[in-house]
């Protein structure tokens, strides 16, 4: 329904006034900015939707990759571009909504960016060790609480969204664990059982859980995914209203023509709605969306809040 209300949303704004210039958009090829080495989520979601887009624009579809700083130099980068709808950017949420509260940063999320739409998102899933006696949400609470400061969770690093998803589980259920930080990789050590639990990308650790190596408890989405139909969410199993998810949007620079967004997001629509490309998507875990630019911008920012509040509430500070 999300993905039929933007479509619609899209075939409104080709009767609007607005349009009125951006008819022949666009004569030229475009450049998508990955902020991110080749082969990570932004760049898959970049190349396949920029492959498609190139057909229906008649126009090249650059790929450029600017990887650095976990994705802000290269959004930046986008901010810094000439707003013509000629260079845009296939961003991230830790970009956008959490470095931020975490780093000095040379842009405004809120006000460098004209968002086009909000392509896909992906949950994270809390996985636990299977020599955790916990098989569900209720009974990992429980164990928590009946051992203050015993259980720890792992993450990638400081700030990422692992890392804030276990703090907000913290602060949410009111529970006493430890976080572990690591460099990289972790999971291993969870299924090792040296480290109780984690949480990771749904798509990335969904083979794992499945092979019987982690216990899958929850996905951090408000609903379920569809590509994780057994999975309850972390709401459902009694932590209301929480979020955690990864999410990859497409965005211009501040400035750039409204006809020209409009273009760009009625073409983007038209990518994702396609069933191959949910399928696609699906294989990696990603949920499709293709909410409006309105919408995808009231995102951003509520994300920016939430994020600000768990790094304060925790106490956490780059570099730790």
């Amino acid at each position: 329904m999300r993905i039929v209300r933007a479509l619609v949303a899209g075939l409104l704004l080709l009767c609007l006034p607005s349009l009125a210039g951006a008819e022949d958009f666009p004569t030229k090829p475009i450049r998508l900015i990955v902020p991110f080495p080749p082969g990570g989520p932004n760049d898959i979601i970049a190349r396949v939707v920029g492959q498609r887009m190139s057909e229906l624009c008649k126009q090249p579809i650059i790929i450029d990759n600017r990887g650095g700083q976990a994705g802000v130099l290269g959004t930046d980068a986008v901010a810094k571009s000439n707003p013509d709808g000629y260079t845009i950017g296939i961003v991230s949420a830790s970009a956008l909504s959490i470095s931020p509260s975490m780093e000095k940063i040379a842009y405004d999320p809120q006000k460098d960016f004209a968002p086009i739409t909000l392509v896909a998102t992906v949950p994270e899933m809390l996985v636990v060790a299977t020599n955790v006696p916990a098989k569900n949400m209720d009974e990992l609470v429980a164990l928590a609480k009946a051992q203050p400061g015993k259980l720890n969770f792992a993450s990638a690093g400081v700030g990422g969204l692992p890392h804030l998803a276990g703090e907000l589980f913290k602060l949410t259920a009111k529970l006493d664990i430890v976080h572990v930080p690591y460099r990289g990789a972790n999971f291993t050590d969870v299924i090792g059982g040296r480290v109780t639990m984690t949480f990771m990308n749904a798509g990335s650790i969904l083979p794992t859980v499945r092979e019987g190596k982690l216990r899958g408890l929850a996905v951090t989405s408000l609903q379920r995914s569809p590509n994780l139909p057994e999975l309850p969410t972390m709401a459902e199993s009694g932590l209301a209203d929480f979020e955690a998810i990864s999410w990859f949007g497409l965005l211009a620079p501040f400035g750039t023509p409204p006809a020209v967004v409009a273009k760009l997001h009625q073409e983007a629509v038209r990518i994702v709605a396609q069933p191959d490309m949910r399928e696609k998507f699906g294989l990696i875990g990603l949920d499709v969306v293709g909410d409006p630019p309105d919408v995808f911008a009231a995102i951003i920012r509520s994300d920016t809040l939430k994020w600000a509040k768990v790094i304060k509430d925790a106490g956490i500070k780059a570099g730790e």
